[in-house]
């Protein structure tokens, strides 16, 4: 074969997608038929990676945002080297291979986040933007540009119509993300058909609109073009670009090409050859000619990448080695020397002082005591900062040019928020922690479900967590929120009873580094609870026992947050038969092992009442058919704190009344 051109590289990714697709009887050849050529185009001529070793640091990021055409994705990784096998594109959407039938971060080598919900992955890249935005203006110096990189992105007409791209793409242009590029494949089809029924948007004046270098018209299916379009981008040093492509779904395919037919669906075996024969393409299924796979390897090249990166950077480290080490420290996710000993000791003194307040009052208390420990702490809130408690004496907006940025007014755009602080810790080199109203963690929840399903850190903080937060009502009054974020896989739920309990939930989720945490805090103010040291250190287990019985119990008080006061009080009440449980985390809990949980909460006792403002199922898999919930099963209601929590019942002697009337 004589030196391939453009479109016999880019044919290569065409091909590998329609037959991976065919021998699956499932997924989604359109979209990678359609963006081929942008692809080629990028990732032989801008993309600054190595194959070699998928986490350098100062790679670009890619993101396949319209995560559906996967098989353009590994189509790519297989042909530039990343360790993802024929094998492997051969068995695409078949248990127990690397190429699912979404990317998926911890799956695929060279796949940096999870895509498929449409939109997420575009609100992820501005996070990774961010990233390299804010560790840029922190480590680099005129002669040492030791964070410079990009984050591409590609988005199709789905990710464009979801709510989510708004919210991200307005935050991405007030920030000036110049080293975000995002690809739009303008194929004016979705599973429906032509999408001129329901998006008519001037996509490109929306851009304009949010701050954006928008390259119009461009023929995505011309190289030359969008060379000439990428060229536009790169000399955009303070605003993001996107590049308008118009695109032809299922390029090349004589009779579902342009048709929503060649979306989701394998093309069919007669049209497979047919299309083989409108392009040109005389191999057979899954055969890439060697001078292809020559035209595409990236592995040497890659080497050769971040050997000179390296040598920059000891140079760097020669000079400026605190800045070095602190770099190196938090690319690798380590948390700075002698922080577990501070946090502990802080903790202590909680316990010793015994401060009464709120516990999103002593959120904020434990950011303080925390954040100054902790560079790569980045927080925000959905413009509840001065409700969430989320600012503390060292926060800087990300939107200023300070080397110590670390704080991002996120407006109200609560699902951006979550997936932005995705794409930041997934990026490297940052906690983030976000916050709302636990109410609003609805606008946010497939965010936070993609926290958990990609092992993303992420710190999602929400306040006003019950019918305690009083007059604003039912529509601002938490149910069953609790319940669903604890129903979502990995995600570890806390939910604290005073400020002890609040500074060890920051503290398991500041070292918790294969997942997220929701830390949900009170409004009002919770009683500080007395605990020896054996009680502070079993906290971190997720429930513990916080006042025992005179022997064997013969009544346990299961209980949360606010409500663990009340149970103290009943079981004062009640006598020294009396357990009392304190549960700030039944995830951290049910991961205990048998032993523990068995000596807190021993199967011989069977009378057990379980009391917390949330929907009241959740507890009966901890006190059984025969046990009691003081719970909430309706919406709330307008009301001060006092007389909403005596009409449902979150009283003392509703607890001893649930207790005495047990068998």
């Amino acid at each position: 074969m004589t030196t391939p051109s453009r479109r016999d590289l880019a044919n290569a990714i065409r091909f590998l997608a329609i037959d991976a697709v065919q021998a699956a009887n499932s997924g989604h050849p359109g979209m990678p038929m359609g963006m081929a050529d942008i692809a080629e185009v990028l990732w032989n001529d801008y993309y600054s990676h190595n194959p070699n070793n998928p986490k350098w640091f100062n790679r670009d990021r890619f993101v396949l945002s319209n995560g559906h055409g996967s098989m353009l994705q590994y189509a790519l990784l297989h042909l530039s080297g990343y360790d993802l096998s024929i094998e492997d594109l051969k068995h695409f959407r078949q248990l127990g291979y690397k190429t699912p039938g979404h990317p998926e971060n911890f799956m695929t080598p060279g796949i940096e986040t999870t895509t498929g919900p449409l939109g997420q992955g575009f609100a992820n890249a501005v996070g990774m933007a961010l990233a390299e935005k804010l560790l840029a203006q922190r480590f680099n110096r005129p002669e040492f540009q030791v964070v410079d990189h990009r984050t591409w992105v590609f988005m199709g007409d789905g990710c464009l119509m979801e709510g989510i791209s708004h919210e991200a793409a307005s935050l991405a242009g007030t920030w000036g993300l110049g080293k975000l590029v995002a690809f739009w494949d303008d194929n004016r089809i979705s599973i429906d058909g032509d999408t001129q029924g329901w998006f008519t948007d001037d996509t490109p004046a929306r851009f304009e609109a949010y701050g954006w270098n928008v390259v119009r018209g461009v023929d995505g299916h011309d190289a030359d073009a969008i060379k000439q379009a990428i060229e536009v981008a790169l000399a955009s040093s303070n605003k993001p670009t996107l590049v308008c492509c118009r695109t032809t779904i299922g390029y090349g395919s004589p009779a579902k090409a342009g048709k929503e037919s060649s979306h989701g669906a394998p093309l069919g075996a007669d049209e497979v050859a047919a299309t083989r024969e409108a392009l040109g393409w005389a191999h057979g299924a899954f055969d890439i000619p060697q001078a292809l796979r020559d035209g595409w390897h990236a592995g040497n090249a890659g080497l050769v990448r971040e050997d000179q990166w390296n040598t920059l950077f000891d140079a760097y480290a020669a000079q400026f080695p605190t800045e070095a080490t602190e770099l190196t420290r938090r690319s690798h996710g380590e948390l700075p020397e002698g922080f577990l000993a501070d946090a502990d000791a802080y903790i202590a003194r909680l316990q010793a002082d015994g401060p009464v307040v709120a516990s999103r009052k002593a959120s904020q208390m434990a950011i303080e005591a925390f954040a100054p420990l902790l560079p790569e702490l980045v927080g925000g809130s959905a413009d509840l900062a001065h409700s969430n408690l989320t600012l503390w004496k060292g926060s800087k907006s990300v939107a200023s040019d300070a080397a110590d940025a670390n704080y991002v007014y996120y407006g109200v755009r609560e699902f951006a928020m979550t997936a932005i602080s995705n794409g930041l810790n997934l990026h490297g080199g940052f906690i983030p922690y976000d916050a709302t109203f636990l109410v609003f963690s609805d606008y946010a929840r497939n965010a936070v479900r993609m926290s958990a399903l990609m092992g993303a850190q992420a710190i999602h903080v929400y306040t006003h967590d019950s019918i305690g937060l009083g007059e604003d009502g039912p529509t601002h009054q938490p149910i069953e929120h609790l319940a669903s974020l604890r129903y979502i896989p990995d995600n570890d739920v806390w939910r604290p009873c005073d400020a002890v309990e609040s500074a060890v939930a920051w503290k398991a989720a500041i070292t918790r580094h294969d997942g997220p945490s929701c830390l949900v805090f009170s409004r009002q103010n919770l009683d500080h609870q007395a605990r020896d040291a054996a009680q502070v250190a079993a906290i971190a287990r997720g429930g513990y026992v916080l006042k025992d019985s005179v022997g064997a119990p013969e009544t346990i008080l299961l209980a949360t947050g606010s409500e663990v006061g009340l149970a103290m009080q009943a079981a004062e009440r009640l006598g020294d038969s009396v357990r009392v449980v304190s549960m700030p985390s039944t995830d951290v809990f049910d991961r205990q092992d048998e032993a523990y949980r068995e000596s807190v909460l021993p199967r011989a006792c069977r009378r057990r009442v379980a009391v917390e403002a949330g929907v009241s199922d959740f507890w009966r898999k901890y006190v059984g058919l025969d046990g009691a919930v003081i719970g909430i099963d309706t919406f709330g209601a307008s009301a001060p704190i006092k007389p909403l929590m005596e009409h449902f019942g979150f009283t003392v002697d509703k607890a001893v009344e649930a207790a005495r009337a047990l068998a």
